[in-house]
C-alpha cells in the first residue's frame, strides 16, 4: 500500500508555474516535471510529457494487445519497460509540438517518475529533477541528475564542494522534447516497510541542502503533508528562487 501527497507552487521570484505533477495511487504512478523554454512553452512541455507517460502507463497496464513503438528490453521488467517507452513517447510529442510551433522552439522539460507495483519500485528520470529514498536512518539520492555539475564530478574535474554554488549547476545535459531522441536508464528498488520516496524539482533540492530535507522528514516522519509543506516552505523560506514540486510515497505492507 502507498500513502502519497504532493504540492507544486509557484516560489517567490517567477511569473510562471512551468512544473507540472502527477499523483495516481490507483495506477501507482507518481511524476514530477519541472518545464523550460520562452514564453509559455516550459509549461505546455511538462504538461505534455505528464499527461503523455500517465497515458501510455495506464494503456500498458490495461491493454493486453499494444503497440511497443521502441520494443521491449527482455533485461528489464515490463513495468521498466512501461516507464521507459512511456517517457520515450513523451520525448517524441514534446519535440513534435517544439518543432511545429515557432513559439515552442527550444522547449522541454526534465522529469523524474515512479512507478509502484506490490513491493517494487521502477525510477526513470531526465534531467536534474530528483528522487530520492528515506529509510531507517538514512537518505539517499536514487537518480543520478543529467547535469554538466554531474558530468564534471563523474570525471573529476569539480569537487563536490565545489558543485554546490557552481555558476553551471542549471545547466543540464539531457531533458524531454531537446532531440528527437533520448537515452534513458532505469532503476527498480525492492520497497521495505515504512520507506519513503521523494521526488522533486530542483526548485527545492536547489535550495534546500540535502541535511536539511533529512531534517524535516525524521521530524515528521509519519506526517507526509506536513512534510511536504515543509519542504516547500523551506525552499520559500531560502528565496524561492525556481518553481517548487514535490511528491512523498511512502510504503506499508
Amino acid at each position: 500500500m502507498i500513502e502519497s501527497f504532493g504540492v507544486t507552487d509557484i516560489g517567490r521570484r517567477r511569473q510562471l508555474n512551468e512544473d507540472a505533477m502527477l499523483i495516481d495511487d490507483q495506477a501507482g504512478l507518481y511524476i514530477v516535471a519541472d518545464g523550460m523554454g520562452g514564453h509559455n512553452a516550459g509549461e505546455v512541455a511538462s504538461r505534455l510529457a505528464v499527461e503523455t507517460v500517465s497515458n501510455f502507463v495506464s494503456r500498458s497496464g490495461q491493454e493486453e494487445e499494444i503497440t511497443w513503438p521502441y520494443g521491449v528490453d527482455p533485461a528489464i521488467s515490463i513495468n521498466a519497460n512501461r516507464l521507459r517507452t512511456a517517457i520515450m513517447l513523451a520525448n517524441k510529442r514534446v519535440w513534435k509540438e517544439a518543432d511545429n510551433r515557432e513559439d515552442y522552439t527550444g522547449m522541454g522539460t526534465t522529469i523524474v517518475a515512479g512507478l509502484v507495483e506490490g513491493a517494487s519500485i521502477t525510477v526513470c528520470g531526465a534531467g536534474d529533477s530528483r528522487a530520492y529514498r528515506f529509510r531507517g536512518q538514512a537518505f539517499d539520492q536514487v537518480t543520478m541528475d543529467d547535469s554538466w555539475v554531474q558530468v564534471a564530478l563523474n570525471e573529476g574535474l569539480l569537487h563536490v564542494d565545489e558543485a554546490e554554488n557552481h555558476p553551471m549547476k542549471n545547466i543540464i545535459t539531457k531533458a524531454v522534447g531537446a532531440k528527437q531522441n533520448i537515452d534513458l536508464t532505469v532503476q527498480e528498488e525492492t520497497l521495505e516497510e515504512g520507506d519513503i520516496y521523494l521526488l522533486c524539482t530542483d526548485g527545492l533540492h536547489g535550495m534546500v541542502t540535502q541535511t536539511h530535507i533529512l531534517e524535516i522528514l525524521t521530524d515528521r516522519k509519519d506526517d507526509l503533508e506536513g512534510s511536504v509543506r515543509s519542504l516547500v516552505a523551506a525552499a520559500n523560506d531560502r528565496g524561492g528562487k525556481d518553481n517548487i514540486t514535490a511528491i512523498l510515497l511512502r510504503y506499508r505492507k
